[in-house]
């Protein structure tokens, strides 16, 4: 056990254990008991021990391998009950006693690394809609709760919720088989895998909510899924592309963050502290999607940043060839996302005058209610244009929008300095 002292609140430490290991415990299980709503369910069972048994006893010291044991035990209990299932009683533990320690039968194998990927792609089963396979994707890879997948779909939380559950039943009363499947079957569910893939990023890029502006281990995690779809598809320009996109962002972690664990913006980063070995990788990676000959969304997302990876200063950056690629991504997706983009853009290389005029075409999408990037962009061309006082409104709209703490701050100081 760790030298946490009896009795010391552990909650935060907790959460954070549980979005850095519930996907990794939950592929475990879902590997030997061949139901994902089963393997979740025996995961938040080994949650809750944590949440009763930790603030007594102290983290352990392996705390990940710790949930694992424990959802194993819970696993044979659940399946000793079921009498027709008493082979995989023997796959999920031997010769277990009912006084044996949790940290006294830590198997990891060597297949858990994978053990990822085959839930990514059983949770992107074409049984399930769209929607579906990212939500239910989401909850287990991401380790995101109900109530952050919804806000990020703009949905209520009931009907999120709703659609995680049926989800993992039609899953379930399907029977679809645990593992990566071969062929024209990988081609089918690869796009859904690679949005997963993405958002899996782009939570670990930005954290939806909590005190931290960013978790790089979730970033890794997704890169190194990227990695591995890439050598399973090496002629799908898209899985290069997304690679390229996710190393050329990640290669900014670093200089996203002041010492005060403060955000910094783009435009502020010190671009001495970009980690160029990740760079030259994703441009390589670029390269090689143009030689496929894609030019997908992910391949111009890549593009996009790559861009900015290119500039040595925010000044030498190429707007208008941004601009461009971003009106070529609006029209491939027409998502009013992409279009907030193109503004910020457009604002950066006609001036903030056209940007605001993209944007406040935007204010009565539906789509973008309750995303606070709208009033945080809009707030920073108003400044632009010398509009202070609606600047401050914008800015404080935003900040009540956000459910991240950091991101929070950094809004009403801008408010503020307006």
């Amino acid at each position: 056990m760790s030298t946490s002292r009896p009795g010391q609140p552990v909650e935060r430490t907790i959460e954070a254990v549980w979005r850095m290991e519930a996907a990794r415990v939950i592929a475990g299980l879902a590997r030997v008991v061949r139901d994902v709503g089963l393997a979740e369910d025996l995961a938040q069972d080994a949650l809750v021990a944590a949440l009763e048994q930790w603030p007594q006893t102290g983290v352990p010291d392996n705390p990940g391998a710790w949930l694992m044991a424990v959802a194993r035990r819970r696993g044979v209990d659940t399946i000793r009950r079921r009498v027709t299932l008493e082979r995989k009683v023997e796959e999920l533990g031997r010769d277990l006693t009912e006084f044996e320690n949790p940290m006294d039968d830590i198997e990891i194998g060597p297949t858990v690394s994978d053990d990822v990927l085959r839930l990514m792609f059983t949770a992107c089963h074409p049984v399930l809609s769209r929607d579906a396979q990212v939500a239910l994707t989401l909850k287990m890879i991401g380790g995101l709760s109900t109530e952050e997948i919804a806000r990020a779909y703009v949905v209520p939380v009931p009907t999120m919720a709703q659609r995680i559950v049926r989800a993992k039943k039609a899953l379930s009363d399907a029977g679809v088989p645990f593992e990566i499947p071969a062929g024209p079957e990988l081609t089918e569910r690869l796009a859904a895998v690679l949005e997963v893939v993405y958002l899996v990023f782009n939570e670990g890029y930005t954290a939806t909510s909590g005190t931290t502006w960013a978790r790089p281990a979730l970033c890794a995690e997704a890169m190194r899924l990227g990695r591995i779809l890439c050598g399973l598809a090496p002629g799908e320009a898209e899985a290069f592309g997304l690679v390229a996109l996710m190393e050329i962002q990640a290669s900014r972690l670093r200089a996203r963050v002041a010492a005060d664990g403060s955000p910094v913006t783009l435009l502020n980063q010190d671009r001495t502290r970009w980690d160029r070995v990740l760079i030259n990788h994703a441009l390589r990676a670029l390269s090689h999607a143009a030689a496929i000959g894609g030019d997908g969304t992910y391949v111009l997302q890549a593009e996009i940043a790559a861009c900015h990876a290119r500039a040595g200063t925010p000044e030498a950056t190429d707007w208008q060839r941004i601009a461009g690629l971003y009106e070529q991504l609006a029209i491939r997706t027409g998502s009013p996302i992409v279009e907030l983009n193109r503004a910020v853009a457009v604002a950066m290389a006609d001036g903030p005058a056209a940007g605001l005029a993209i944007v406040d075409e935007l204010r009565d999408d539906p789509a973008l209610r309750g995303y606070h990037l709208l009033p945080s962009v809009r707030g920073d061309l108003l400044v632009r244009l010398g509009r202070n006082a609606e600047a401050r409104g914008e800015f404080e709209a935003a900040a009540a929008l956000t459910a991240n703490e950091q991101e929070r701050t950094l809004l009403l100081e801008r408010a503020a300095a307006c």
